[in-house]
Parts: C-alpha cells; structure tokens; sequence
C-alpha cells in the first residue's frame, strides 16, 4: 500500500465497491491442522444456492406482494408508529447437491442491505412459506443467528443449525430494537448479485471422532544477527501484494501437515506478514519481523519483502542476508518484484522486460533464487492495473512471461510465482486480459483492506465481506481456477466510536478465511502505505494494545498454525 495503494483512497468513492456474492464456508474439521489422530477429509468446494422464493410477512397490506417485488422488509412489531405493524423477510431455499458423504455442514444466509442501522436482526428456522402473498406473522421458530448491527452491504448469519444437508429449508428474519423498517434485496432484485444467497460447504469422508488438539509450541525466539554481513540497505520505497497456485492447478487433499512442492497446505492456511524496516531502526529487516513476533507471540509462516529491478543493496540484491537468515529459520520468503529502481524512483516498461533491455538483472536473480535451494514465492509487478506508465495490459502479460521462461531456463524451478491484484471491481472487466496463463501462474492473489474512513467511506466491513467480493468474482468467472489464493496483503482501520472493533475484526478472521477455504495464505500489510495516520485513521496492525491482543488470537487458531513453516 505505498504509492499504488492511491486507489484505495479515491477510487473506491466512485462506482460499487465490490460485487456483492455469495461464498461458502467450510467445515470444521479443515481447522485440525496439528489435531494428533484425526481421520483426513476432502475439503469440497463451496456451494452458492440462490433463493427459490421468498417474501414479507405482515399483516399490512401494502407489504408481502411476491409480484416483481425487488425488496423485501423487516420491522419491529410497532414499526413507523402503527403497533401491528411488524414485518418479517422469509426466504426459501432448495438444496439439491451436497453430496451424501459430505460431513461437516456449514451453512451462510446473506444478504443485502442498503444501509447501515442500529438494529438486531435475527434468523429463525420458519414455519411460514416464502411462496404465499402476505403470509401473517406467527411464532418464530427456533433462533439460529443474530447481528447486532445492519451493515451497509451483504449481511451474513449462520444457519447451519437448519440446514444440514439437501432440502428445502426456510428462515425468516425478525428485528429488534429499531422501530423502523429496514429494507433488503430480494430474489426479484435486477442485480443478481444482491440476491439473497445461501452458501454451503462442507467435508468428504468420515467423520471425526473427538480429540484432543495439541498444543502448539512456544513461540520462538527472535532470530539471530545474520551470520553474513547484511548490506546497509537503502530506504527501502515497499510496493504492495502478491499470491500463489500450484502448477498442477488443483488444491492438495492429503494429510494436514503436508505442503506441495508449490508451497500449499493441506489444510488451514499460511499466517504471514508485511512489517517495513525504517531508519531509526538501522534498515534491519530481520529485527523489524522478529520484534512483531515479539509482541503477537508466534514466528509468522510468511515474511513479505518488495524488491526492485536495480540488481544492487537490499532493494535489488535478493535474497539479502536477512531473507537468507529467515529462510535457515524455517519462514517462506514471498518476494514482490517490482519494475522501477525504488532509490532513482525510476519505472521501467513492460517492454523494456520483455525486448531484452533486463536480461542481466533478471538471470542474476534467477541465480539467486536458484542458490536458495528452498521454494519461494515470486510475484512480477503486483497490481499491474495500477501501473498505466508501464504500458498496456497484454505488455504486461508479455512481460509476466519473459521473466518466467528466462527463470526457467536458468533452472530457478523453486520459484513459485503469484499473480498479485488489487481485486477492485472497477477492474473486473481487465482482469482476464491481465492473467498470464495457468502455464505460468501458480497462486492468485489480491489486497483486500477494510479502510473504513481512510478512503473516506463511513462503511464497517466484516472480515468476510473484505476479502469475499473478489474471491466470488475469481469463482464465477473461472481466472485461476483450481488455484490456491492469497491474500498478498489485507489489512484494517480501527473506528473511533468503536475502540473494540479493530480488536473484533482480527478475532473474526480466521472465521473469514475458513468461510473462503480457497485461501491458502493471508499476510498482513504492516505499514500505513499512502493513508494517513490520524484520530480515526490507522491500518497498522498494532498501533494499540487492543488491536495486537485480537492479532495474536487470531494468529493462535489452529487453522493458521501449520504443523510445518515458522508456526511449528
């Protein structure tokens, strides 16, 4: 988030935010990463069910009406001064394909609100039926998941209380606490992505029995000096993002604890962070990860650095001394490799890459990287659709592709290459004409943040709505399929009504990326990139105590503690 990151203050402001779809989440057992006997499951893909039927009931008149209605509505039971005025949103789905075999059932209602309210909304298992006109109000049936608050955008509960396996099911949503309507999307909406959503994912295999997690191990002690004179780096000027899929193109299914040769677990996913290294602090870009590990209590599976095509210092000289120390210590290293010399503050063009101009610089870090001897990430110029000065979209996949087939042929086959977006969907229609092709691309990644009023918006995004929009896209329009997907950076503001959201968020997370099982890696982008710190802006991970105690749970939940990597 340095200069590229710009779009996320103003770009944001103009257009839709992100498509709002439907995702799955996934089954509980895929969190057993360190789980000592645990029978191995298959983790499915998710499924996203659409609403069969639904409607208002109420006993006013005007409300209910399944005829072409785009919205449906909940209300309190004295709603807008008349006391028999309540209003209940019952929705229908039918479910049809969750195989027989499938264990582990999880199941997210979603849906759309267009603003934000101070109200309670419930989900209930209902006795009423979504096809009727008008259907009165009657007792609810049992309550399977509330929100607190309305959130501007898709609204998820958790309804796997219900549904748990094929049928019809039906949930009705009741609100509290607000004596106003409240209105919602239906299934009638002209925008098929507001529709209201049900999303299903679950295990193959037998069931689990009971045990007992390990657990996990002391976190370790930060790492030593590197045994090699590190270089005197010069200010190192970040860019943002990058992520990666494996060759083969499909996820791995065997025992947790195992990772492929293109660096996927098994299960759970890689916990990894971005922490920038500054002048007060000599340029050390060991002490500036292992004094974060300090403080959240855990050695991260992923050290981010960026890196520029001067070939020379710490910028340029890749893998640095630091880089190697933490590779001896067991951390994956992701480079992000940059076309621009970061010191001159000079861009290259795509062109120049492919027609020659960098063969030197390029075959020597291939050289480097092959001397690692240990797979690495490697992302060329995340988000290129950012960078209009570097040239056209089919430059950059022409350039994607040199410097992978220059890579090759230096033998460098321990790179593992991350095509990085910003996953904006005022991108959307480009992204397709930037993927270089399964061939050469190993992990999709994309930057989701939650920038609350750092972009200028008043929007609270949950965990799971931050990094859905884009995942849902990759599913629905097949880029990447098959591939497992990163989050090369993420990151949130805390709000300043709220001291305890930020802490909230983090404590939420791991809940978001289970519910995106497709994402094998999340790392943290440390550092306020082109916001601003101020009174309500500050994207830092631990700018207050609060903030640092949610990273450091969400960091000690199972699914982010590989039993293999820097969380053993």
């Amino acid at each position: 988030m340095t200069r590229h990151g710009l779009h996320r203050i103003t770009r944001f402001r103009s257009g839709p935010r992100r498509k709002a779809i439907a995702i799955g989440v996934v089954g509980g057992s895929v969190v057993a990463g360190i789980v000592a006997t645990m029978m191995p499951l298959l983790a499915s893909d998710d499924l996203s069910i659409r609403a069969a039927a639904d409607t208002t009931a109420t006993a006013v008149s005007q409300d209910g009406d399944n005829a072409a209605k785009t919205t449906l509505a909940t209300c309190a039971t004295r709603c807008d001064g008349n006391p028999r005025g309540g209003r209940e949103a019952v929705i229908e789905f039918a479910v049809t394909t969750v195989p027989a075999a499938a264990v582990n059932i999880r199941a997210t209602l979603r849906v759309h609100a267009w603003q934000q309210f101070a109200a309670t909304v419930t989900a209930h298992a209902s006795p009423l039926s979504a096809r009727e006109s008008r259907p009165p109000l009657t007792s609810a049936g049992a309550a399977l998941d509330s929100v607190t608050s309305v959130s501007k955008g898709l609204n998820e509960w958790d309804v796997s209380k219900l549904v748990t396996g094929n049928g019809s099911w039906t949930v009705s949503l009741a609100q509290s606490g607000l004596e106003s309507r409240i209105y919602w999307a239906s299934a009638e909406n002209r925008n098929p992505d507001l529709r209201p959503s049900l999303l299903i994912s679950y295990d193959l295999g037998a069931k689990p029995s009971p045990v007992t997690t390990t657990r996990p191990a002391p976190p370790p002690s930060p790492s030593a000096s590197p045994t090699t004179a590190a270089p005197k780096p010069s200010p190192t000027i970040a860019p943002t993002r990058t992520a990666t899929p494996s060759a083969s193109g499909t996820l791995p299914s065997g025992k947790c604890g195992s990772v492929s040769d293109k660096l996927v677990p098994s299960c759970g996913a890689w916990w990894g962070m971005y922490s920038p290294a500054g002048a007060a602090g000599g340029w050390d870009h060991g002490k500036a990860v292992t004094d974060v590990e300090s403080q959240v209590g855990r050695k991260f599976d992923i050290v981010h650095r960026y890196h520029d095509f001067s070939n020379s210092g710490s910028n340029g000289a890749f893998p640095d001394a630091y880089e190697s120390q933490q590779m001896r210590e067991g951390r994956l290293m992701f480079f992000a490799w940059e076309s621009r010399d970061f010191s001159a503050g000079t861009t290259l063009k795509w062109s120049d890459v492919y027609g020659g101009k960098q063969d030197e610089t390029i075959d020597a870090v291939a050289g480097r990287i092959r001397a690692a001897g240990v797979p690495v990430f490697i992302g060329f110029d995340h988000e290129p659709e950012d960078e209009p000065n570097k040239g056209s979209d089919a430059d950059f996949v022409r350039a994607w592709r040199y410097v992978h087939e220059r890579f090759a042929s230096a033998g460098a086959t321990n790179a593992v290459w991350v095509w990085t977006m910003m996953g904006w969907s005022g991108h959307y229609s480009r992204y397709a004409g930037l993927y270089p092709g399964d061939r050469y691309v190993d992990w999709v990644a994309y930057d989701p943040y939650n920038f609350h009023v750092c972009n200028g918006s008043t929007v609270w995004k949950s965990p799971s709505t931050t990094v859905g929009g884009f995942y849902q896209w990759l599913d629905d329009n097949g880029i990447g399929a098959g591939k497992p997907r990163m989050l090369a950076e993420f990151g949130t503001n805390f709000d300043s009504g709220d001291p305890g959201a930020k802490q909230r968020w983090f404590q939420e997370f791991p809940a978001a990326l289970k519910a995106h099982p497709k994402i094998k890696a999340a790392i943290y982008f440390n550092s306020a990139g082109m916001t601003s710190r101020t009174s309500t802006c500050d994207m830092t991970m631990n700018h207050d105590a609060s903030a640092v105690a949610g990273f450091a749970q969400a960091g000690k939940d199972s699914y982010l503690r590989q039993p293999t990597g820097g969380s053993r």
